[in-house]
């Protein structure tokens, strides 16, 4: 005996479905999963159009049997129910549901999928209902929307509260004119180009590059960081043919580019030196031996050799001094303030052609300074043991009293007790 097709397919539900938590730009489609960020400013022209990278949602249903079977029944028409039941629970299923991107200050629209005008239904944004005053029939209505408002949005079937459609909205705006930047700091292995926005649209967006030398498009190869650059290499050295470059930016709202024009020669631009170190001369109060590397990006200094910029100044000075190198990675300063604290930093720049790189990282030093002298000549030593014990020396043993001086013998005996004292005193300070 078969089940009845009442029996077999769910009664419909009386709560609210749970609404699908979505992530930052980024995810979208199905719960949880994820797609490439294409916010971002790397290279991203692989990817498919924003438009089209979030999947339909569905809201499947479990199936209920109404109790516990017995004994499976093997029949035809069991067979036949069943498959009726599959069929039914995957259009059921199958809620309309897709990506929404707007301006910033819009006006947004959103129907409840095909129900009518007219229909009861309640609207969520991020699993929190929105008040009936956004409301028109059916329609949700958003007025002047910012960045906020992008999240969510779920419509029901206001009777049952069964989940009758659901939008992703992302608020953002159309790209501005993208910077770009190219340049060789390998010379002559190639060039770089790096591009940014000036402004975010808060949206994904999708960057694309095309270099032509002459009438030949070159392949631009991406960088795996950072993803907002990619490499050219020269096909020819010493061209006097232009470069153009050019970037477009596109997202759901809108289109952007820009383009740049250029030589081999006028990009070239080294990275700063590295290593710099600076140390005080000794015994000289007034010099700093500086020394550097080339950098490590410059694939050939014999062959294309670098000259050197150096700048310094006391801590104490906003003024900088410059001295110009045309060869060699050392420098000694001779004209330093003796005892004060310098900040030193390099450039450098191919001999002949592009220009300076970016100042080096800054190094600090102080010139040497001369120790005090300490006390240690003899005569010093002399002074100081004569100093130090006079002040316990004897008395000198001078006569008290004059015998030829003194008459009678009351003179003497004062003249002995005189001695005596003296004798005493003596003996306390040896």
């Amino acid at each position: 005996m078969c089940w009845s097709l009442k029996e077999l397919i769910a009664p419909e539900p009386v709560q609210k479905q749970p609404v699908v938590a979505w992530g930052s730009a980024g995810s979208g489609g199905k719960e949880g999963a994820k797609i490439p960020d294409l916010s971002s400013e790397g290279w991203s022209s692989s990817q498919k159009n924003p438009l089209d990278v979030y999947e339909n949602l569905g809201t499947p249903q479990g199936l209920w049997t109404g109790g516990e079977m017995a004994n499976p029944v093997p029949s035809a028409c069991c067979v036949v129910l069943a498959a009726v039941v599959v069929v039914y629970a995957q259009r059921h299923s199958q809620q309309d549901s897709h990506t929404q991107y707007e301006r910033v200050g819009a006006d947004v629209t959103m129907k409840c999928g095909s129900m009518d005008w007219d229909a009861a239904v309640t609207w969520t944004v991020n699993g929190t209902d929105i008040d009936e005053s956004h409301l028109n029939g059916s329609y949700l209505i958003l007025k002047n929307v910012d960045l906020s408002q992008s999240g969510q949005y779920a419509c029901y079937e206001g009777s049952s509260w069964h989940l009758k459609y659901q939008t992703a909205l992302k608020v953002g705006t159309p790209p501005r004119e993208p910077v770009l930047m190219c340049r060789s700091n390998n010379y002559p292995k190639g060039f770089y180009c790096s591009w940014h926005l000036p402004t975010p649209t808060y949206i994904p967006n999708i960057f694309n590059i095309s270099v032509i030398h002459g009438t030949k498009e070159m392949v631009c190869e991406k960088d795996a960081v950072p993803k907002n650059r990619c490499h050219i290499r020269y096909l020819q050295l010493f061209s006097t043919v232009k470069y153009k470059v050019t970037l477009t930016v596109t997202n759901a709202l809108g289109k952007n580019y820009t383009t740049v024009t250029f030589d081999e020669f006028a990009i070239v631009k080294p990275d700063p030196p590295e290593s710099v170190v600076a140390k005080p001369v000794p015994n000289n109060p007034r010099r700093l031996e500086v020394s550097w590397q080339n950098p490590s990006s410059w694939p050939d200094p014999e062959s294309f050799p670098l000259k050197f910029f150096l700048r310094y100044r006391p801590l104490i000075l906003d003024q900088w001094q410059h001295v110009e190198l045309s060869d060699g990675t050392s420098h000694t300063i001779t004209d330093a303030y003796a005892g004060k604290e310098y900040i030193i930093q390099v450039a450098a720049k191919d001999n002949d052609i592009g220009t300076w790189s970016d100042w080096s990282v800054a190094v600090h030093a102080t010139p040497w300074t001369e120790e005090p002298k300490h006390l240690t000549t003899e005569a010093q030593i002399t002074e100081t043991t004569s100093a130090s014990t006079s002040s316990f020396m004897a008395p000198p043993t001078t006569k008290i009293c004059d015998k030829g001086a003194v008459v009678g013998s009351g003179a003497v005996a004062v003249c002995w007790t005189a001695g005596l004292v003296v004798a005493a005193y003596s003996v306390l300070f040896i």
